[in-house]
């Protein structure tokens, strides 16, 4: 190559092409003939290529690689929806406001056994699937959750009173048929006879 807009070319297309930010001496790698200030020179002479076009060559520190024009970044930008999975602690709470709704935090905790993790309820915010509801006129006056018509809309339903109920989660297979307790035997049956 002899001339400077061949190497002009073969710079843009090493950054172009590069994944990450390059150094002058990692260009110099592809272009053996040329030292480090004369890689510097016509990155310069590049820059200038690119002012006031879409994108523009950037030096930071020292590092070089092509960006957006700042002015065109709000253009750019897109919201991107990443769906959480909710977790069990999630699931259960919310299925439990669902059915039970409005309750206190106090209720939710009586009702799945286990105190209510801090993040669970702030999840289920985030969501929109659930709000603060009216406080109990009781001590304390706790506050009830209650779920939103953003509930009712993510599962395309009417109204709350279209949730599943007992008999139709049997059905689907989602509940079990069993008893959840089954009773013990007496207290005389447990135990064997001979160890006493």
């Amino acid at each position: 190559m002899s001339n400077d807009a061949e190497f002009i070319k073969c710079l843009e297309a090493i950054i172009f092409s590069s994944e990450k930010s390059l150094q002058a001496s990692d260009m110099n790698k592809w272009l053996p003939d040329l030292d480090e200030a004369t890689i510097l020179k016509l990155l310069n002479a590049l820059k200038q290529d690119y002012v006031g076009r879409g994108i523009e060559l950037c030096d930071n520190g020292g590092y070089w690689s092509f960006k957006t024009a700042p002015e065109l970044s709000d253009l750019l930008q897109t919201e991107i929806e990443v769906e959480r999975k909710l977790s069990r602690a999630a699931m259960e709470t919310l299925a439990i406001i669902a059915y039970h709704q409005p309750l206190t935090r106090a209720e939710i905790e009586n009702i799945r056994g286990v105190a209510t993790g801090r993040g669970t309820l702030d999840i289920l915010i985030e969501s929109a699937w659930v709000k603060p509801g009216r406080r109990r006129e009781t001590p304390g006056r706790p506050l009830t959750w209650v779920t939103t018509s953003g509930f009712l809309a993510h599962f395309n339903l009417e109204s709350i009173t279209d949730l599943p109920g007992i008999d139709d989660l049997k059905s689907a297979g989602l509940l079990d048929r069993r008893p959840s307790v089954e009773t013990l035997p007496s207290s005389g049956e447990l135990f064997d006879e001979s160890d006493e």
